[in-house]
Formats: C-alpha cells, structure tokens, sequence
C-alpha cells in the first residue's frame, strides 16, 4: 500500500475556525458566523452568498487549506474532492419542503432547488479550485474513521489522483462541523502526518 500524508487540516464549528489546529481570528459582524469567516478571510467571490449553508461550509473548509497555495486556480486533472456527512442535503431539504406547503401561496423555489444535493458542496469547491479530478459525496449514519479511510485511500488507486481534498462536512439546524484535509502521495515535509484511521480518529475527537 503506497502511504499518504495529510499536508494540512481544517476545521469549522458555529463558532471556531482552525488550521492545523490554530484557531483562526475571526472579525465579529452581523449575521451568522460563516458569513463573518468569509469577510474574515477576505474571499472575493460573491456566489457564496447565494450557496446554502452546507456549501458555504465545504467552501470555507476548501479556502481554509488552499488559500496559500501557490500556485492556485490552475486546471488539475490529479486532485479528488471527496466529503462525507450524516444529514445529507437535509437543512435545505426542509426548506425547500417548506416552500411547496405555502397553500395559496404555492411555489417551490428554484434557488433551493438547486442544493437539495449534498454533492453540490463538492461541485462548488471543485469548480472555485478548478479540480477536475473525482468529486464525490457519501452519506454515513456516524463519522466513521474506518469507511472514511478506505473510500478516500481507494481513490487514488487506479486513477491519475496525487492530491485529495477528503472529509466531514455536517449542517443542519444548529449543527455547523467541518473537518477537511489536503491529502498528498508526497509529504510537503517531515512533520506531515501519515493519513491514517488512527489519524482520523484523533483528528476527529481533537475538534
């Protein structure tokens, strides 16, 4: 089995931001936190007011460990994006069930619509990043170290994948936990960590 390095993590709850497990300064402003992280870091895109909150979450994660990579938004055809969460689409779900049972009032939104898919959250870092590799997204009932291993360590088996974007993305209702990692064949130095279950199970209860 070829190894595999985990070059950067990043992490986001309702409240806290952290790469590498330093807790990113985040400015305090109006509205909710993901929106005050994303002046915080000065992201110019303005898409990402119209995402739902389960992308803007995968977004910020993805602008968490790429925003000093350079050189950066260049085509690559070698670097997967894969997430995994419990609920799915669900919080957007909900809403968009809510806009079709208005009675009188009837029309489902199209702006729902559109995210009531959890793989647009992969679609929206791939197509920010220019990653034309696999992108992909699984429903689990449990964070699962194990499953998360296998699924992420296949991809690059078989496929031209040297570079991976992989983890935990959940939103819904007042539960906002991102924990993405930049995943190489390559260490970018020696103190990079093996990608690992037991790695993921750490990480993980690190949060």
């Amino acid at each position: 089995m070829i190894p595999l390095y985990v070059k950067k993590t990043a992490c986001i709850t309702s409240r806290t931001a952290s790469v590498n497990g330093k807790e990113i300064p985040v400015s305090a402003g109006e509205g909710p936190f993901l929106t005050s992280l994303y002046r915080t870091l000065r992201v110019d895109y303005p898409k990402f007011f119209k995402m739902d909150g389960l992308s803007k979450l995968g977004f910020l994660a993805s602008e968490l460990l790429f925003r000093e990579e350079e050189p950066r938004f260049v085509p690559r055809e070698d670097c997967a994006v894969i997430c995994f969460n419990r609920s799915s689409s669900l919080d957007t779900d909900t809403l968009y069930q809510t806009s079709i049972r208005q009675g009188d009032d009837y029309y489902p939104s199209p702006s729902l619509f559109v995210y009531t898919l959890p793989n647009i959250v992969t679609a929206e870092i791939a197509i920010r990043n220019k990653l034309h590799g696999e992108t992909s997204f699984y429903i689990c009932k449990e964070f699962n170290a194990q499953q998360i291993y296998r699924t992420v360590y296949n991809s690059f088996a078989g496929q031209p994948i040297r570079s991976a974007l992989a983890g935990w993305t959940e939103y819904e209702g007042e539960i906002c936990e991102a924990f993405l990692m930049q995943i190489e064949t390559q260490p970018a130095s020696m103190s990079d960590p093996l990608f690992s279950v037991e790695f993921l199970t750490t990480a993980k209860h690190k949060q």
